[in-house]
């Protein structure tokens, strides 16, 4: 019961977080930078780096993109800056994807586990601001939507694998995902992709159904490769912050992978439309 009730509780007040970052811009910025110390803290301690650089590397890039305008006194250079940082960033997510796919387990030499917590996850977090201004104003329904998918897409998953799933996915790190589950969680995910377009006017159906496909692959891919990284670690969860879901980046894995190819997207179909 007591346990029962923790979840609830923790539950209850992670989205309640999520909800108030969505009031303004500043508080959008605060929350998730406050996201993304706690799930720095808990990989670290899953690729055992004990450093506290990524700490310091991940407040400087968050907030000079984040706050640009004033460091910079204008706009100037953001594009360019941002445009960097987002091909390094998907760089490493390819090379990410490789390891899954190709190693047994990925490889953490040192180097590698400062490259991982900088573009891994310091400019995933990056991203998720820039989402809401990728169009030069401040707007949460892109952000806010993409979390409606991956929520849709995991709930689908779980319910379409559990009930009618018997090819596993990736048995090897994540043994209870199946194919038709994977599937399934796209299927609804462009099913709820309808829904979010009829109460957002400036992204089209057609949009949002691409995006769900994109948010739904991308964030699969995300979810299992922080399973190998639990496995290699020999953990069930990334940290305990929050009583029965396990660690805030177990609930935050999907996106904080989807972030930057969310973001390319919406570049793309600013500078075709």
């Amino acid at each position: 019961m007591k346990e029962t009730f923790l979840r609830g509780l923790s539950g209850l007040v992670y989205i309640a977080l999520l909800l108030l970052s969505f009031l303004n811009e500043h508080t959008l910025i605060l929350i998730f930078f406050i996201f993304g110390l706690i799930c720095i803290s808990e990989f670290k301690k899953l690729v055992q780096l004990k450093h506290w650089s990524p700490y310091l590397i991940f407040t400087i890039i968050y907030f000079v993109f984040g706050y640009w305008k004033i460091f910079v006194n204008s706009t100037y250079g953001l594009d360019v800056a941002t445009q960097i940082l987002q091909v390094i960033t998907i760089f490493v997510l390819l090379f990410l994807i490789k390891d899954l796919f190709s190693e047994k387990t990925i490889p953490l030499f040192d180097f590698k586990k400062y490259i991982l917590t900088t573009f891994y996850l310091s400019s995933a977090f990056v991203f998720l601001p820039l989402i809401t201004k990728y169009d030069g104003f401040f707007d949460v329904s892109i952000l806010l939507g993409s979390f409606i998918l991956i929520w849709v897409n995991d709930s689908a998953a779980y319910f379409v694998g559990k009930n009618f799933g018997k090819q596993k996915l990736f048995p090897s790190v994540s043994p209870k995902k199946t194919v038709e589950g994977f599937l399934g969680g796209i299927f609804f995910a462009c099913v709820a992709s309808f829904f979010i377009s009829l109460y957002t006017y400036d992204v089209s159906f057609n949009s949002w159904l691409i995006l769900s496909i994109i948010v739904s692959t991308t964030g699969t891919i995300g979810d299992l490769i922080e399973s190998k990284f639990k496995r290699q670690a020999n953990v069930k969860d990334s940290g305990t912050i929050m009583p029965g879901h396990g660690g805030l980046l177990d609930r935050l894995d999907s996106i904080i992978f989807a972030a930057p190819f969310i973001y390319l997207f919406l570049r793309i179909l600013r500078h075709v439309s």
